[in-house]
């Protein structure tokens, strides 16, 4: 009987250590799962953060084409005030006018026409002329828009 106890004891010591390797074999297998995981959420981290930097510059670079657009249209508002005023003073009858002194209207309104096309063109980016930029007489500035088409003059009112 003595040598059927020490049989069951060694079959159980054998079974104890068998287990214990399998479970140090599964512990390594999920310590190498867990590793991989780790460098692929590392990688996922650091792809964030690169992400999130690129939404915090292109939100300041929009910010700062909303402020330039803002000023752009503070400025056009200001002009087509201008030209209201301009247009509207007291009983002024164009088409009187016109017949009258045809030649002479005929000249203004292609002036400004010109005018108002070169104005569209500087909203739309067009770059500045040399003359454009030194203008700073009221005789050389575009009039139908000059803070846009003549950023030197400085009105006098």
């Amino acid at each position: 009987m003595f040598g059927y106890v020490k049989i069951v004891m060694v079959a159980l010591m054998i079974s104890a250590v068998a287990g214990a390797g399998l479970y140090v074999m599964k512990l390594r297998s999920d310590n190498a799962i867990l590793k991989a995981n780790q460098i692929e959420l590392e990688k996922s981290v650091e792809s964030q953060k690169e992400l999130l930097e690129k939404q915090k510059q292109d939100f300041e670079e929009i910010l700062e084409s909303n402020k330039q657009l803002n000023r752009l249209i503070n400025t056009l508002q200001q002009d087509l005030e201008d030209l209201d005023k301009r247009f509207n003073k007291g009983d002024r009858d164009i088409g009187k006018l016109a017949l009258e002194k045809s030649n002479a209207i005929e000249r203004i309104i292609n002036k400004g026409a010109e005018n108002a096309a070169r104005c569209i063109e500087l909203a739309s980016g067009a770059k500045h002329t040399e003359q454009e930029l030194k203008a700073t007489k009221k005789s050389e500035i575009n009039p139908e828009c000059p803070a846009l088409a003549n950023p030197s003059y400085v009105p006098y009112e």
